[in-house]
Protein backbone atom coordinates (compact mmCIF):
# COMPACT_ATOMS: atom_id res chain seq x y z
CA UNK A 1 0.00 0.00 0.00
CA UNK A 2 1.21 3.49 -0.71
CA UNK A 3 0.14 6.25 1.66
CA UNK A 4 0.35 9.71 0.10
CA UNK A 5 2.37 12.48 1.71
CA UNK A 6 0.31 14.53 4.17
CA UNK A 7 -2.03 11.63 5.00
CA UNK A 8 -2.12 9.92 8.39
CA UNK A 9 -0.61 6.44 7.95
CA UNK A 10 -2.51 4.73 10.79
CA UNK A 11 -5.86 6.27 9.85
CA UNK A 12 -5.36 5.40 6.16
CA UNK A 13 -4.77 1.71 6.93
CA UNK A 14 -7.65 1.63 9.45
CA UNK A 15 -9.99 3.18 6.90
CA UNK A 16 -8.92 0.59 4.29
CA UNK A 17 -9.74 -2.22 6.76
CA UNK A 18 -13.16 -0.72 7.55
CA UNK A 19 -14.17 0.00 3.94
CA UNK A 20 -13.06 -3.36 2.58
CA UNK A 21 -14.22 -5.30 5.68
CA UNK A 22 -10.84 -7.04 5.83
CA UNK A 23 -8.27 -7.65 8.52
CA UNK A 24 -4.88 -6.06 7.88
CA UNK A 25 -1.59 -7.25 9.35
CA UNK A 26 1.11 -4.61 8.81
CA UNK A 27 4.47 -6.31 8.29
CA UNK A 28 6.77 -3.37 7.53
CA UNK A 29 6.93 0.15 6.21
CA UNK A 30 9.38 2.60 4.73
CA UNK A 31 9.48 6.33 4.17
CA UNK A 32 9.45 9.49 6.26
CA UNK A 33 6.88 10.73 8.74
CA UNK A 34 6.35 13.91 10.76
CA UNK A 35 4.15 14.98 13.66
CA UNK A 36 4.18 11.65 15.48
CA UNK A 37 2.38 10.88 18.75
CA UNK A 38 3.61 7.75 20.58
CA UNK A 39 3.19 5.90 23.84
CA UNK A 40 6.65 4.66 24.74
CA UNK A 41 7.10 1.18 26.23
CA UNK A 42 9.82 2.22 28.70
CA UNK A 43 7.52 4.67 30.50
CA UNK A 44 3.97 3.23 30.60
CA UNK A 45 1.38 5.94 30.20
CA UNK A 46 3.91 8.46 28.87
CA UNK A 47 2.69 9.99 25.62
CA UNK A 48 5.26 11.83 23.52
CA UNK A 49 4.53 14.20 20.63
CA UNK A 50 7.44 14.43 18.20
CA UNK A 51 7.81 17.23 15.66
CA UNK A 52 10.15 17.18 12.70
CA UNK A 53 10.98 14.58 10.10
CA UNK A 54 11.74 10.95 11.02
CA UNK A 55 12.67 7.94 8.91
CA UNK A 56 10.67 4.73 9.52
CA UNK A 57 12.90 1.89 10.76
CA UNK A 58 10.13 -0.54 11.70
CA UNK A 59 6.36 -0.49 11.29
CA UNK A 60 4.13 -3.33 12.51
CA UNK A 61 0.55 -3.73 13.65
CA UNK A 62 -2.91 -5.05 12.99
CA UNK A 63 -6.30 -3.63 12.10
CA UNK A 64 -9.51 -5.62 12.39
CA UNK A 65 -12.89 -4.45 11.15
CA UNK A 66 -15.50 -3.95 13.90
CA UNK A 67 -16.60 -5.10 16.38
CA UNK A 68 -13.06 -5.81 17.67
CA UNK A 69 -12.17 -3.87 20.83
CA UNK A 70 -9.93 -0.80 20.38
CA UNK A 71 -6.88 -2.51 21.93
CA UNK A 72 -6.91 -5.18 19.20
CA UNK A 73 -5.89 -2.72 16.50
CA UNK A 74 -3.06 -0.28 16.11
CA UNK A 75 0.51 0.31 14.99
CA UNK A 76 3.93 0.17 16.59
CA UNK A 77 6.66 2.24 14.95
CA UNK A 78 10.37 2.81 15.49
CA UNK A 79 11.89 5.91 13.93
CA UNK A 80 15.33 7.42 13.30
CA UNK A 81 15.83 11.14 13.85
CA UNK A 82 18.21 13.51 12.08
CA UNK A 83 21.08 12.98 14.54
CA UNK A 84 20.71 9.19 14.56
CA UNK A 85 18.55 8.94 17.68
CA UNK A 86 16.02 6.11 17.68
CA UNK A 87 12.59 6.47 19.22
CA UNK A 88 9.56 4.26 19.08
CA UNK A 89 6.39 2.99 20.64
CA UNK A 90 2.68 2.50 20.03
CA UNK A 91 1.05 5.06 17.77
CA UNK A 92 -1.65 6.82 19.82
CA UNK A 93 -2.19 9.93 17.72
CA UNK A 94 -0.96 11.22 14.43
CA UNK A 95 1.58 9.49 12.17
CA UNK A 96 1.63 11.87 9.20
CA UNK A 97 3.47 10.80 6.06
CA UNK A 98 6.12 13.42 5.12
CA UNK A 99 6.30 11.91 1.62
CA UNK A 100 5.07 8.68 0.08
CA UNK A 101 5.11 5.90 2.71
CA UNK A 102 5.13 2.30 1.50
CA UNK A 103 3.35 -0.16 3.80
CA UNK A 104 3.77 -3.91 3.28
CA UNK A 105 0.73 -5.69 4.68
CA UNK A 106 -1.19 -8.93 4.49
CA UNK A 107 -4.97 -8.66 4.25
CA UNK A 108 -7.44 -11.38 5.09
CA UNK A 109 -11.18 -11.87 4.97
CA UNK A 110 -13.36 -13.27 7.75
CA UNK A 111 -11.24 -11.73 10.51
CA UNK A 112 -12.46 -12.75 13.97
CA UNK A 113 -11.52 -11.72 17.47
CA UNK A 114 -11.11 -14.41 20.13
CA UNK A 115 -10.38 -14.04 23.85
CA UNK A 116 -7.85 -16.52 25.25
CA UNK A 117 -7.57 -18.73 27.19
CA UNK A 118 -10.73 -20.46 26.10
CA UNK A 119 -13.33 -21.41 28.71
CA UNK A 120 -13.50 -25.11 29.60
CA UNK A 121 -16.82 -25.40 27.74
CA UNK A 122 -15.38 -23.81 24.59
CA UNK A 123 -12.17 -25.83 24.89
CA UNK A 124 -14.02 -29.15 24.88
CA UNK A 125 -16.09 -28.16 21.86
CA UNK A 126 -13.03 -26.84 20.04
CA UNK A 127 -11.00 -29.95 20.84
CA UNK A 128 -13.78 -32.15 19.47
CA UNK A 129 -13.98 -30.04 16.34
CA UNK A 130 -10.23 -30.38 15.81
CA UNK A 131 -9.99 -34.08 16.66
CA UNK A 132 -8.99 -36.23 13.73
CA UNK A 133 -12.19 -37.80 12.52
CA UNK A 134 -12.72 -40.42 9.86
CA UNK A 135 -13.86 -39.73 6.34
CA UNK A 136 -10.34 -39.21 5.03
CA UNK A 137 -10.17 -35.62 6.29
CA UNK A 138 -6.77 -34.37 7.46
CA UNK A 139 -5.93 -34.24 11.15
CA UNK A 140 -6.70 -30.85 12.74
CA UNK A 141 -4.09 -28.54 14.19
CA UNK A 142 -3.43 -29.53 17.78
CA UNK A 143 -5.29 -32.81 17.55
CA UNK A 144 -3.99 -35.94 19.21
CA UNK A 145 -4.11 -38.26 16.23
CA UNK A 146 -6.64 -40.58 14.70
CA UNK A 147 -8.98 -40.79 17.69
CA UNK A 148 -12.64 -41.16 16.75
CA UNK A 149 -15.09 -38.37 17.44
CA UNK A 150 -17.47 -38.77 20.39
CA UNK A 151 -20.78 -40.42 19.50
CA UNK A 152 -23.28 -38.12 17.87
CA UNK A 153 -20.79 -35.50 16.61
CA UNK A 154 -20.40 -35.21 12.84
CA UNK A 155 -17.02 -34.91 11.16
CA UNK A 156 -16.30 -31.13 11.07
CA UNK A 157 -15.13 -31.35 7.46
CA UNK A 158 -18.63 -32.44 6.45
CA UNK A 159 -20.32 -29.35 7.93
CA UNK A 160 -21.39 -26.52 5.56
CA UNK A 161 -19.84 -23.07 5.73
CA UNK A 162 -22.17 -20.09 5.92
CA UNK A 163 -21.76 -16.39 5.09
CA UNK A 164 -18.84 -16.89 2.72
CA UNK A 165 -18.97 -15.11 -0.62
CA UNK A 166 -19.24 -17.54 -3.56
CA UNK A 167 -15.72 -16.76 -4.77
CA UNK A 168 -14.30 -18.12 -1.47
CA UNK A 169 -16.29 -21.34 -1.55
CA UNK A 170 -14.58 -24.28 -3.25
CA UNK A 171 -16.16 -25.78 -6.37
CA UNK A 172 -18.16 -22.69 -7.30
CA UNK A 173 -19.97 -22.21 -4.02
CA UNK A 174 -21.35 -25.68 -3.38
CA UNK A 175 -18.35 -27.33 -1.72
CA UNK A 176 -17.00 -27.64 1.76
CA UNK A 177 -13.62 -27.08 3.36
CA UNK A 178 -11.70 -29.32 5.77
CA UNK A 179 -11.59 -28.39 9.45
CA UNK A 180 -8.07 -26.93 9.20
CA UNK A 181 -9.72 -23.83 7.68
CA UNK A 182 -11.50 -23.27 11.00
CA UNK A 183 -8.18 -23.23 12.87
CA UNK A 184 -6.91 -20.44 10.59
CA UNK A 185 -10.17 -18.50 10.78
CA UNK A 186 -10.04 -18.35 14.57
CA UNK A 187 -6.41 -17.24 14.91
CA UNK A 188 -5.72 -13.78 16.34
CA UNK A 189 -2.60 -11.62 15.98
CA UNK A 190 -0.83 -10.98 19.31
CA UNK A 191 -1.44 -7.20 19.29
Amino acid sequence: MEVAGGADVAESVAQFARRRQRGVCVLSGSGSVANVTLRQPAAPGAVVALHGRFEILSLTGAFLPGPAPPGATGLTVYLAGGQGQVVGGSVVGSLVAAGPVMVVAATFANATYERLPLDDDDEGASGAAQGGGGGGSPRGIGSSGGQPLPAGLPDPSSLPLYNLPPNLMPNGGGGQVGHEAFAWAHGRPPY
